[in-house]
């Protein structure tokens, strides 16, 4: 049976890097940081590969993110796997990687889900199993 975590989190840094800006896209690379409040109380780094368009606009991102902190009070780290194939109105997929939790933490399985608020703050949704 999965459990639903919720709470917000804030980006903390968001450092970009263009790697590759050639005709119709630029390859970056951008490293983020983030503080977790709610179920998960904690800090996490992102590194992510991002493809934009002509304009700078985003439209594609792969990326993995280390969690450390705790989580419904089990104290411990995971590591997420994103996934945003393009700007067509594809789904946004953000999994917890099978093996890499830790501590208290070790044996999660689930799925986030990234809420972001017209204001343009961010809440998520980890619906997850220990196992």
């Amino acid at each position: 049976m999965s459990t639903k975590a919720g709470g917000t989190f804030d980006l903390t840094s968001f450092e970009p890097e263009v790697l590759d800006e050639g005709p119709g896209a630029a390859l970056g690379r951008v490293r983020i940081t983030k503080t977790f409040q709610g179920a998960l109380t904690g800090t996490s780094t992102v590194n992510m590969l991002s493809v934009a368009d002509v304009e700078g606009s985003p439209v594609a991102y792969v990326a993995v993110e280390r969690f450390t902190g705790e989580l419904d009070g089990r104290k411990g780290s995971f590591v997420l796997q994103h996934s945003a194939p393009g700007s067509q109105g594809e789904k946004l997929a953000i999994s917890v990687v099978r093996g890499t939790g830790s501590g208290d933490l070790a044996g999660i399985a689930g799925d986030l889900e990234i809420i972001r608020s017209e204001g343009g703050g961010h809440s998520y949704v980890l619906e997850y199993t220990l196992g």
